[in-house]
């Protein structure tokens, strides 16, 4: 990935955050469109054969999570990125407004039913991290889910929801799932442009929705939740990256390499078989071998 190291993007546990201080854009990783889709093509090959390993390992589980403002290309990097993964061994889920069975419970509930398992990789395309954006942006969602009002307590809400996310995270840590979280931070300009794209060109009409342009509105306000979930929720046990958005085939081998980074970390490798395993497979191939010189083969 030519010169440029992933470790930039990370946001250091205990660092504060200030998201005009972090690039939307910088230069291009690749030097032509052919050599992109050459360097997607080998993090994917490598990707797929790590999967592979991590799947027959079954000793970790690695959990994806997407957050980002409307037409960063969270779908698109997410489809790029794991176009070479087997779907036995991966799972997607995007998180939309809560049901009322989900209402019943705590914040984290729905997402917590969605964890995958060891061996196995999940894609969070939105999350529970929801809970501390838009939630924040929109306070009446927060009055909708019936918590009791003496919990209600100002900005003590939020510090109450980091501290419990931090605390899940890190439970997850130690019991062998991995959480590598990514915000595709997108500029408003650009997200202007592909807004106007979806709306001009008439294959993209049923991405655009008047919800788009009314959150947008909420642009500053989101930005200012963001800053405090970053800096309050990326640790070393589960990291945040913000990954520069506004150019997205960057964005994409930027992502691909982290989860290749994050898998290599793992040291994994296929289950070693046992003497006793080793002789019961070669009694198996005996019996194989046997039935072939019964047919006279």
């Amino acid at each position: 990935m030519g010169d440029i190291s992933v470790e930039e993007f990370r946001v250091r546990e205990g660092r504060k955050v200030r998201l005009p201080e972090w690039p939307t854009r910088i230069p291009k990783i690749y030097s032509s469109k052919d050599e992109y889709k050459d360097m997607l093509k080998k993090h994917v090959d490598d990707l797929s054969e790590l999967q592979r390993i991590h799947y027959a390992n079954n000793r970790y589980a690695l959990l994806l999570i997407f957050q980002a403002m409307d037409a960063a290309g969270k779908d698109s990097a997410i489809r790029h990125v794991m176009s070479g993964v087997n779907p036995q061994g991966c799972q997607v889920y995007s998180f939309k407004h809560p049901t009322p069975a989900e209402l019943d419970h705590d914040f984290l509930w729905r997402t917590n039913c969605a964890l995958p398992e060891r061996g196995r990789i999940g894609i969070f395309n939105r999350s529970y991290y929801e809970e501390v954006l838009i939630v924040r942006v929109h306070p009446e969602i927060l009055m909708s889910q019936r918590i009791p009002e003496d919990l209600l307590n100002g900005k003590d809400v939020w510090k109450e929801r980091f501290r419990s996310i931090n605390d899940m995270e890190r439970h997850l840590h130690h019991n062998g799932t991995r959480i590598v979280k990514f915000f595709l931070h997108l500029s408003k300009e650009e997200q202007r442009e592909r807004f106007l794209a979806r709306i001009d060109e008439p294959e993209k009409n049923w991405k655009f929705s008047v919800d788009d342009i009314e959150e947008r509105k909420f642009w500053d306000s989101y930005m200012e939740a963001y800053e405090d979930c970053l800096g309050e929720t990326s640790t070393e046990r589960a990291p945040w990256y913000v990954v520069p958005a506004d150019d997205k085939k960057n964005a994409r081998l930027i992502v691909s390499k982290i989860i290749l980074d994050t898998f290599r970390s793992l040291g994994m490798s296929y289950p070693e078989t046992s003497g006793d395993r080793r002789a019961e497979l070669q009694r198996i191939r005996e019996l194989l071998v046997a039935e072939r010189g019964d047919r006279g083969e």
